[in-house]
């Protein structure tokens, strides 16, 4: 049996929170040197960033000694270094603590906060911010909350026991209860479940239903209704991306404040906080895979829009 290449742990520590870049050199390919593949792996980031970072000393082989610009290509070989942090707009809301102990840390997240460190968006995620602000280096993301959704997300402490807690989600133990606003229709009647398939390509910003055996379900339950606003319960039996926003749209209730659906609208300037996508996890219920204990958390976050509509419109 062929035995599994070990990855070695990485010999850069965090930066504002942030891992270090691992690249392991691909088995084949036309380059001689290590620098002429990140030169190609790393086109885009522009004329002359990989050749400065090897002049600086950035790049860095597994006993963290600077690699230089002319070292032999070895195939499968590790490297790390540190990407240029790109500047982003702090975002103004608090990300709450509502619960930590020695295997999970729960966070309630604000809306326009990243979970995880993607594109443009690094330092100012809640996966950063939580390891600089709680000193756990090691914390990592057990799922994922959109950025612009507001609530509950669960981090794991040890990298050794993560697996077990994504499995809780990937095998729908997990028991996840959401709030929206979104319009009011009286004809509409609720509860109801919402099956569907939805499809979600890769550099394309919406997902959208096709036909074809359901991998999306969703419960719609009306808690409250004022004048032409709707308070609604959203209960997701699966996880697909976008899924609850696909489904009120598919309803003809898109959620307030959604650029995405039911048209993509314009990109609003970064730094823009206003009228934020009225779409809340509200509570997370699952058994600690690890110590047995029955969890139950609840974000303390309110929806702006039912409870002052003209403040959240700026009105």
């Amino acid at each position: 049996m062929r035995r599994k290449n070990r990855i070695p742990p990485s010999p850069l520590p965090q930066r504002e929170g942030v891992d270090p870049v691992r690249v392991r050199l691909p088995p084949e390919g036309p380059w001689t040197t290590v620098r002429e593949h990140l030169v190609e792996r790393l086109s885009g980031a522009g004329a002359g960033v990989v050749d400065g970072m090897f002049t600086a000393g950035q790049v860095v082989d597994a006993d963290g000694r600077a690699v230089p610009p002319d070292a032999a290509y070895v195939p499968g070989m590790y490297v790390w270094f540190h990407r240029e942090l790109p500047y982003e707009p702090v975002v103004p809301f608090p990300l709450t603590v509502v619960h930590r102990d020695e295997h999970i840390v729960v966070a309630d997240k604000p809306h326009f906060l990243a979970t995880t460190p993607r594109g443009s968006h690094v330092t100012e995620t809640a996966l950063a911010r939580l390891r600089r602000e709680l000193g756990i280096p090691t914390l990592g993301a057990a799922h994922r909350l959109d950025r612009l959704t507001a609530g509950l997300v669960l981090f794991t402490v040890r990298p050794g026991e993560r697996g077990a807690y994504q499995t809780l989600f990937a095998e729908r133990r997990v028991r996840k209860e959401y709030e929206a606003v979104a319009a009011y229709d009286p004809s509409l009647a609720l509860p109801r479940t919402v099956r569907s398939r939805i499809v979600k390509e890769r550099g394309v910003l919406a997902a959208y239903e096709v036909a074809g055996e359901p991998n999306a379900i969703s419960r719609v339950e009306l808690i409250d209704h004022r004048g032409e606003l709707g308070w609604y319960r959203l209960l997701p039996a699966t996880g697909q991306t976008h899924q609850l926003r696909v489904h009120m749209n598919a309803l003809g209730l898109p959620i307030l404040g959604d650029p995405l659906y039911p048209v993509v609208a314009d990109a609003v300037p970064a730094g823009d906080f206003r009228r934020p996508l009225q779409l809340l996890a509200r509570s997370l219920e699952f058994t600690d895979p690890v110590t047995g204990v029955e969890h139950r958390f609840r974000s303390a976050a309110t929806l702006q829009a039912w409870f002052s509509y003209a403040d959240w419109a700026g009105q």
